[in-house]
């Protein structure tokens, strides 16, 4: 791929020039100014890519073959390059993370110039900038392409995305309104600290001054304050609406969505075992009066993870936990294992709703961890930490394990066999054993807390 990498980019210089050049229509029925300037937005996001090493992403290897295609299409004469245009920028968009969401704004901010009347491009547009955390810029954008958008029913999920971030915005001017501070107040009150919020920030920048609002007037009033028991409630009826849309979703097969404080009541007091899935560990939880069976029918909640191969169908399952890996979006088999609660791993977040949507099955779970679960590792509000190696990403159940230790509720967590062929990644084994109270040879398993 490095080659590829580097002979695209000299390609993309070759047509659109090299950076601190302004971008110009080539004599002769030559590329749009608009093309060459997506072009050269490209050829910086190449350059990126290539000076950060090895690429073993799916995302970004298929977002550099639609760099390809739009490169191929603005050197052939007499092209329409719009529509490659347009895939590139969904495929940033796709790709993940804010330098994929800058590219697609980039580019959809060429194509709406480029035409100005295509409900592709403002939309294009408007999900770059809903992913950036520009809301009220992202609703104006998709209101642009409602107005041109003339089929009804492919407008719903636009409608209902501007009515969520509309109603976000709202949380926001109730709690100003609420701590006397109106629009962009500062602090929790006339002599408060720092702290700007406004509806127009940045969503991460929103969502840190509306925790430390929250913070300030807890710690001025105290929490029994009706009005800072209002304040708290309408910024976690903010949080919900970062992650998802106000109304339940019907394709959630009647499943109960949870987020960080329910799964926190989930587990609070309670023995927790992680079960590896391999023939030995299935065999012996089969077998009646065995010890392991009866170890670990001696648990409040069992944990399995992935798709569970060897176990029995019938085999308790407190918690399903599952990652989606590989190209996405993830289509594979449908989640029919019954268990009381799924939690699904996965971004970005339209192709992590679209597996939700599409593989789980009506009945087998009672609760779905909501969008809030969906990358406790590497989410602000929670592990936050760094994305890890592409090369080597974590395992469903090493993230939940260390989701498990982060929420700090359960009672009791064991690792149950996870050895031989089922032994962690050495990284997270030495985690593990970094904080493990005591390893049981004999049962196999690994006490945590």
């Amino acid at each position: 791929m490095g080659q590829t990498l580097s002979g695209l980019l000299t390609s993309v210089r070759a047509i659109a020039g090299r950076p601190g050049t302004p971008p110009r229509a080539r004599p002769g029925g030559g590329p749009d100014p608009e093309l060459l300037a997506a072009l050269r937005h490209c050829g910086d996001h190449l350059a990126a890519l290539a000076a950060s090493g090895p690429l073993t992403d799916a995302r970004r290897t298929r977002l550099i073959a639609s760099i390809g295609a739009l490169t191929t299409a603005c050197s052939t004469p007499d092209a329409d390059a719009f529509d490659a245009l347009l895939r590139t920028g969904q495929q940033a968009l796709d790709s993940g993370g804010d330098a994929g969401a800058r590219l697609a704004l980039a580019l959809a901010d060429e194509a709406t110039v480029l035409r100005g009347r295509s409900k592709g491009a403002w939309r294009l547009r408007g999900n770059a900038l809903d992913a950036l955390g520009r809301s009220e810029e992202a609703i104006t954008a998709y209101e642009r392409h409602l107005a041109l958008q003339q089929n009804a029913a492919a407008s719903r999920d636009v409608e209902r995305r501007i009515a969520t971030l509309r109603a976000a915005g709202d949380r926001i001017d109730e709690a100003l309104a609420l701590v006397g501070g109106g629009e962009g107040a500062t602090g929790a009150g006339a002599d408060a600290g720092a702290v700007r919020l406004s509806r127009h920030l940045p969503a991460a920048d929103a969502l840190t001054a509306f925790t430390e609002l929250v913070r300030l007037r807890t710690a001025e009033r105290g929490a029994a304050d009706p009005a800072v028991r209002r304040l708290a409630a309408l910024y976690a009826e903010h949080r919900r609406l970062a992650d998802r849309d106000p109304m339940a979703d019907p394709l959630l097969g009647g499943a109960e969505p949870i987020g960080v404080p329910g799964l926190r009541r989930f587990l609070a007091g309670r023995t927790v075992c992680l079960v590896a899935d391999t023939p030995h560990t299935a065999e012996q939880e089969q077998r009646p009066g065995s010890s392991p069976a009866a170890l670990i029918g001696g648990y409040d909640l069992v944990v399995r993870c992935d798709a569970v191969r060897h176990a029995a169908p019938t085999a308790r399952t407190d918690l399903h936990a599952v990652t989606l890996r590989g190209d996405s979006p993830w289509k594979g088999p449908r989640w029919d294992r019954r268990a009381t609660a799924r939690l699904v791993f996965g971004d970005p977040l339209p192709h992590w709703r679209l597996a939700l949507r599409s593989r789980l099955v009506p009945g087998a779970q009672d609760r779905i961890g909501d969008a809030t679960l969906r990358r406790p590792l590497h989410d602000p509000a929670l592990l936050a930490e760094a994305a890890a190696d592409a090369d080597e990403p974590a395992s469903t159940a090493f993230t939940v394990l260390r989701l498990l230790d982060f929420l700090g509720t359960p009672a009791r967590v064991d690792l149950i066999g996870f050895e031989g062929p089922a032994a962690l990644p050495p990284r997270e084994r030495e985690w593990i054993e970094a904080r493990a109270g005591r390893t049981d040879d004999t049962a196999v398993r690994i006490t945590l807390r």
